[in-house]
């Protein structure tokens, strides 16, 4: 292991068992819990657990309480593309490995089961369930090592492999830049998805540069471009577009997500997509 990720690893141990959660007697509130009762929706309660068909009939809202399991499944699918090898404050790469080490060290803290996976657009591999440091450490030092130059991602084909692959039902954490087209749904329909988005700000408010000869992290082809402020309109615009779409998507299936920059820290981010649970 590498002093850098050594050293990053220390930093995120740090946080998460430092870090006080309260009396929630889970870190993570999924669907990893047995059904209970209904009872009548109080305000306050998540509208996420209505059941429509009980308040369709009884024309009131109903919500479903769980107990919750002794233990979750906690995934960390890490999208390793070539489009990962970049970055003007550090390569996302990193912040990759960073996020799946947080979300490990928590599974860990809480006793539950900590699952790897790496797809890299040839194979999915996916590691055994863990509750060890040392299998979070594992798996973080391969998606920090992992060669992404020359690959190329497919959210789809990968979200089919994951849904053969992780047969628990989980909390399963999508992260990558989600540059590609994404489609979540099928995954949606089994475990509940959290798509962790990361991405350096030039990717989305680049500056004119002028000619500049440009290679494609992931096929290995160049390109010779001006790249002018026209350009730049244009490219925002794509983009803008492009993220509207996936926004709309995540919204549509009911999937959270949060956004992590590379000049960012990935567990204020974290904890604040958990109500400060994290």
């Amino acid at each position: 292991m590498n002093k850098r990720l050594k050293t990053l690893l220390i930093k995120t141990k740090r946080q998460v068992f430092s870090e006080m959660i309260g009396n929630n007697p889970s870190l993570f509130h999924g669907e990893g819990y047995d059904f209970s009762e209904l009872r009548e929706y109080q305000v306050g309660d998540d509208i996420r657990k209505i059941d429509w068909t009980i308040t369709a009939k009884l024309q009131k809202p109903y919500v479903k309480l769980f107990h919750e399991e002794r233990e979750l499944n906690i995934v960390a699918a890490c999208m390793m593309g070539g489009s990962l090898f970049f970055g003007t404050h550090r390569i996302k790469q990193e912040v990759v490995a960073e996020v799946a080490a947080v979300l490990g060290y928590s599974a860990v803290k809480n006793g539950d089961l900590f699952t790897g996976a790496i797809l890299n657009g040839q194979t999915a591999d996916v590691m055994r369930p863990t509750k060890k440091i040392f299998g979070v450490n594992r798996f973080a030092e391969s998606i920090h090592e992992e060669k992404v130059l020359g690959k190329k991602v497919d959210y789809l084909d990968a979200s089919r492999q994951l849904f053969r692959r992780i047969k628990r039902k989980s909390i399963l954490f999508i992260i990558g830049d989600f540059i590609a087209e994404t489609d979540l749904a099928v995954l949606s329909k089994k475990h509940e998805v959290i798509a962790v988005i990361v991405r350096d700000r030039f990717e989305e408010r680049p500056m004119p540069l002028g000619r500049v000869h440009l290679v494609d992290p992931e096929t290995g082809e160049t390109l010779q471009a001006n790249f002018d402020k026209r350009s730049v309109r244009q490219y925002r615009k794509d983009i803008v577009a492009s993220d509207k779409a996936l926004y709309r998507h995540l919204g549509k299936y009911r999937i959270r997500f949060v956004k992590i920059y590379t000049d960012e820290e990935p567990f204020g981010k974290l904890v604040k997509l958990f109500g400060g649970r994290v």
